[in-house]
């Protein structure tokens, strides 16, 4: 026969009140570890990159801005050679993205979770998010899979 012991009033507001910071706790988690957050470095003079900013998110990416002078070391401590940069760099979920980078490549580079580096747009062809000019056809670009700090890469999505 189980006996039945009475849990002080003081003892069952401690579990109440431990179970509710975990439940809070948790909810800080995973807002932090939101998969889709997206931290974006620019510029304060590129208007381009507010663009393609717009562009991750009306496709469901949330980004967070960081405005820097500069992003030589931004690019040099996630592995983005001089040769393969751009006009912004990001992180999200690991992957370094550089440049005008379409919101769906991400997408795909976050589903399919390759061993690399992370995406490289070099330049900034037109058409490209961000870089959409009224009146202008699109030029055709391709979108790289940064392999390695020594800039190997290999295509991972044409466009146009």
């Amino acid at each position: 026969m189980t006996r039945f012991t009475p849990v002080s009033p003081i003892a069952r507001r401690t579990v109440l009140l431990g179970a509710a910071a975990a439940a809070t706790l948790l909810a800080g988690c995973a807002k932090a570890a939101d998969p889709l957050a997206i931290q974006v470095y620019k510029t304060p003079v590129c208007a381009c990159c507010g663009k393609w900013i717009d562009a991750l998110a009306s496709a469901g990416l949330k980004p967070r801005v960081s405005v820097l002078n500069d992003l030589t070391s931004v690019r040099a401590t996630y592995g983005v050679p001089d040769a393969l940069s751009s006009c912004h760099t990001a992180r999200i979920g690991g992957y370094t993205i550089e440049g005008h980078v379409p919101p769906a490549d991400i997408l795909r580079l976050l589903r399919e979770r390759p061993k690399a580096l992370g995406l490289v747009l070099p330049g900034m062809p037109i058409g490209s998010p961000g870089m959409e000019i009224a009146g202008a056809p699109s030029e055709p670009y391709a979108t790289l899979l940064l392999l390695d700090a020594k800039g190997s890469t290999r295509v991972f999505a044409r466009h146009g």
